[in-house]
This record gives structure tokens, sequence and C-alpha cells, in this order.
């Protein structure tokens, strides 16, 4: 009986479980289905109320911005920043977390708590853009790429990760002949597979993301990222739609076009954060496994 009652009693749990983690993966999900219904709804419906389904498909607004001649070039520099940020501060994080196992490293332990501190020391943004200017990185794509290549928190991850490799691949190597960038290159990057992969999660998002150093010190139209071409447009979504329906109407189209400042902010918010969405289902199967393994230390 008491087995019976401790099986009703699973059951009922279970039950309960995943109706909560449905409830709270619908609470999470919602906001950004509900902007995408939003941006592809016919904006007056839009206005009055869409929950559940777009009202009437309309998708000017995307047609528009992407007409704009700014938005595609931003939006390839956007992404070669990303990629070319991402690749380096992976290897390079990793190239110093590798070294930062070996003992016979000098100073190992001094370079990795200043390397370490540097999470927690912060000099403030003045500093920092006296600091970019200084090195000549104003106005520069490099602003993009150099400054964050090297990650205290991905040099924890990729060193514990690392030190639970069998020391044993390392040293038959070395026997063989293999010297620090053979070993480097060939055995521990490779194996370091699902921790690699969780770290460039964390690099491309954060880079995709970031939009501060763009704004402070690039006033060069080609090197504009679509983070900051977009918040622009979201700040004047209302002079922007006007200026749309202007553009429209100067091109001789006979066609009738119905758009709202709060679509055109639909719209940009689903630009803006898609394309890193699209990247994580890529990266997923290695993502729980890394960040595991990496973070506690066997």
């Amino acid at each position: 009986m008491s087995n019976q009652r401790r099986s009703l009693a699973e059951r009922i749990f279970d039950i309960l479980n995943y109706a909560f983690m449905a409830l709270f993966s619908f609470i999470c999900i919602y906001p950004f289905y509900y902007v995408f219904i939003y941006s592809i709804s016919e904006p007056r419906l839009a206005q009055k109320g869409v929950y559940l389904w777009p009202g009437q498909f309309n998708v000017d607004a995307y047609i528009k911005i992407f007409s704009l001649h700014t938005i595609p070039h931003a939006f390839l520099v956007s992404v070669e920043k990303t990629v070319i940020f991402t690749v380096l501060c992976v290897y390079f994080s990793s190239m110093l977390a590798y070294l930062f196992t070996k003992h016979v490293m000098p100073f190992r332990k001094v370079m990795y708590r200043i390397v370490i501190s540097s999470m927690y020391l912060n000099s403030g943004l003045i500093p920092w853009y006296i600091t970019m200017k200084t090195y000549g990185l104003r106005n520069s794509f490099l602003l993009y790429v150099l400054p964050g290549i090297i990650n205290a928190f991905y040099i924890i991850l990729i060193k514990t990760y690392i030190e639970q490799l069998p020391a044993s691949l390392e040293e038959s190597a070395q026997i063989d002949g293999a010297g620090f960038m053979t070993v480097f290159n060939r055995i521990i990057f490779p194996l370091s597979k699902p921790i690699v992969a969780t770290v460039a999660v964390y690099a491309s998002v954060g880079c995709w993301n970031s939009w501060i150093d763009n704004y402070l010190l690039v006033e060069n139209p080609n090197l504009q990222t679509i983070q900051v071409i977009l918040f622009g447009y979201l700040n004047e979504a209302q002079s922007l739609t006007q200026d749309i329906s202007a553009m429209l109407a100067n091109a001789g189209s006979g066609r009738q076009l119905h758009l709202s400042p709060e679509t055109i902010k639909m719209s940009i918010t689903v630009i803006s954060v898609l394309p890193i969405i699209l990247v994580y289902p890529f990266l997923q199967k290695n993502f729980i496994k890394g960040i595991m393994l990496g973070a506690v230390k066997g």
C-alpha cells in the first residue's frame, strides 16, 4: 500500500513538475513570440491587440527597414566583427589557459591572479576611453576585436577543463618530439571541444550585443554596427516611419503603406536578436557538458 501511495505521489509530482516547467518556459518564450507576431501584423490590427496569432500578415516594416542603405552594410560589419572576435577570443584564451596549467611557466601563479583580478577591478569608463584612444583604436575595426581577446572568466573555465585531460596524452606527444604549439593545436585544443563551444557561445553573444565601443569611439559610417544603427532607429521610430513613407512616395509607388512606430520598434528588436538566437542550436549539444566540466574541478 505504501508503494502504491508513493507511486501515486511520484506521478502527481511529475505532473506538477511538468506543468510548472511548461508554464515557466511559456513565460520565458512568450515575450519574444509576442514581439515577432506584432512585427509581422498589420499595424492597425496589432495596435488593437495580438496575442497568439498575427493579425493580417504584413512584412512592410522589414522590407522598408532593409531598404535603408545603412542596414545591410552595418549588418555585415556586425557579423564580421562577431566571427573574428569569437575565433580569436576562443583561441587565445584557450592558449593562455593552457599555459597556466604548466608548472614550468615562470610566475605562473602571479600572472594567473593578475588575470583573475581583472574580473573584480574596473577602472571605469573614462580611463577605458582614454586607453582605447591612446592605443589608436578610435575609428578602427580593431576596436571591436583586440580589447576583449583575453577574458578571465573564459580562462577559468578552459583551464579547469584542460586540467581534467589525461596527462599521458601530452607526455606521449612530447616523447615523439612535439613542441608546445603542436601539443596545443593537435591535442589539447581539439579535445577541449565542449568547453570551446561553450566559450564560443558566450563570446559571440557578448560581441554581438556590444555597442558601447561603437557608440563612443567610432564615427566612421563604414564601421557602424547594426546594434548602434538600430539603437538610433529605435529612439527615432516616429521620424523613421515618416521618412520611410516619404521615401516610398518619392519613389512613385501607388501602394498604400501602413506603418507605425510600434511596428518599427518590434521589427528592429527582432532583427537585432534573431541572428544570435540562430547560432545557439548549432552549439547547444556541447554547451551543458562544457559548462559543467569547465566549472567543476575533478
